[in-house]
Formats: structure tokens, C-alpha cells, sequence
């Protein structure tokens, strides 16, 4: 899962980065509002936590201006305790959540899965398509009740399959929901990976759409 880190204290960003890297996200990093603006427009992000502090443009004004430009990207704003005037215009312009600083890296995280589930129409906080169970949270997969498995980046994958589901997906797209800014992508990475689940999860989970893309079924194919 790939989301926007948009937070101009060193400390405090540095320290988001790497706790939620370890709890499993793809974090991309700016450190200013024209940069946040910017990549919210380039990429298809999961989710984006936005300081509204940042220099150069008001994180308020970007929230403003990716609302008006009908972006549909959760995004989840950071406030100081005492600013409940700013949550309150945050909230209005379109923010979906708020964490107060000092933030709570596992509270963060669980507010950021709820968000792409519920921007994913998933009201559960596991997502079931046909017998495979994926739980988020603990990161962990069930098939036919059975537990599986899984790389970071197979689960990764996974999950971006399950939300998206009934929707075909360009290797593009996957790369860009798996990768964050630095990391090498090699030619084939998503066709090994896609392979990998086939051979766990069975030949006809991942069906492959020639000429455009992959797609996972919400119900199974018929033989």
C-alpha cells in the first residue's frame, strides 16, 4: 500500500517513514505543499498523510485544491492538539480523518487501513474474495480456511488485487501501488510475483487479460 507523506519536521517525518514502512506501507516523503500538490496529481496513492504546517503552500490549500481538481485520494491531516479550528476547516475541505501530534504510529496505521478500505467500498477489516482471506492489520492470508505464505511484496500485490477487484490492472498501475521513490523495479518483477500467487493461491486466481493487464475476479471463473 503506497501513501504520500506530506510533513516538514525532519524528525517527525523521518521517524513516520520508517515505522510505517516497517508496519508495511510504501511511503513516498515531501517535505513541502507545492511537492505534496504536485505528486497528489501525478500518482495514484493509496492514501496521503498531510501536515497542514508545510512551507511554500498550506497543507489547507492543497487539501483545497486536490478536492476541487476532484481527486478521490483518502486523505488523513495532521494537527496540533490546540487546533481544533484547523481539523474543523480540514474536515470541511475534504479531509476524511486527523491524528493529533504526537501521533500514535500504530493508531495512524490502523486509521489508514480503514481509510483505503472504506474508499475501496470494504466495510470489513478483512477482505474476502472468493476463499482467500486477507487481513491488513496482521498482515496475513487464509486460503480455504488454510493460512498461506506470503513476500511482502506477493501480499502487497495481493491486496492491491482484492480491493481492485473485477478490475483489470496494467503492470503499470501494480508497480506504482508496490514501489516507492529509490527502489529498484526490475523488468519482470510484477509477472514473477503474479506467478508466485498463482502457484500458492492456484493457477485461476490471477487471470491475465492479453495485451492489457491482470485482473482478479470477485467470483471464481467457471471451469
Amino acid at each position: 500500500m503506497r501513501i504520500l507523506l506530506a510533513e516538514d519536521d525532519s524528525l517527525l517525518g523521518d521517524g513516520l517513514r520508517a515505522g510505517l514502512r516497517q508496519l508495511g506501507f510504501q511511503v513516498d516523503w515531501v517535505r513541502d505543499g507545492a511537492a505534496a500538490e504536485r505528486e497528489l496529481r501525478a500518482q495514484p496513492y493509496a492514501a496521503a498523510v498531510l501536515d497542514l504546517g508545510l512551507p511554500q503552500k498550506d497543507g489547507l490549500d492543497v487539501l483545497s485544491t486536490i478536492r476541487q481538481a476532484r481527486l478521490p485520494i483518502p486523505v488523513l491531516v495532521l494537527t496540533a492538539r490546540d487546533a481544533v479550528p484547523d481539523r474543523i476547516r480540514g474536515l470541511d475541505l475534504g479531509a476524511d480523518d486527523y491524528v493529533v501530534k504526537p501521533v500514535d504510529l500504530h493508531e495512524l496505521a490502523a486509521r489508514l487501513r480503514a481509510l483505503v478500505r472504506r474508499a475501496h467500498g470494504q466495510t470489513q477489516e478483512v477482505v474476502t474474495v472468493q476463499d482467500v482471506v486477507l487481513d491488513p492489520a496482521a498482515r496475513s492470508v487464509r486460503k480455504a480456511g488454510e493460512p498461506v505464505h506470503l513476500s511482502t511484496r506477493e501480499f502487497d500485490l495481493l491486496h492491491t488485487f482484492m480491493l481492485s477487484a473485477d478490475r483489470v490492472l496494467t503492470r503499470e498501475q501494480l508497480e506504482q501501488h508496490l514501489y516507492s521513490w529509490g527502489q529498484e523495479v526490475e523488468s519482470n518483477a510484477v509477472e514473477v510475483h503474479i506467478h508466485n500467487l498463482r502457484r500458492k493461491l492456484g493457477s485461476n486466481l490471477i487471470q491475465t487479460v492479453r495485451g492489457v493487464g491482470y485482473i482478479l475476479l470477485r467470483s471464481a471463473p467457471r471451469a
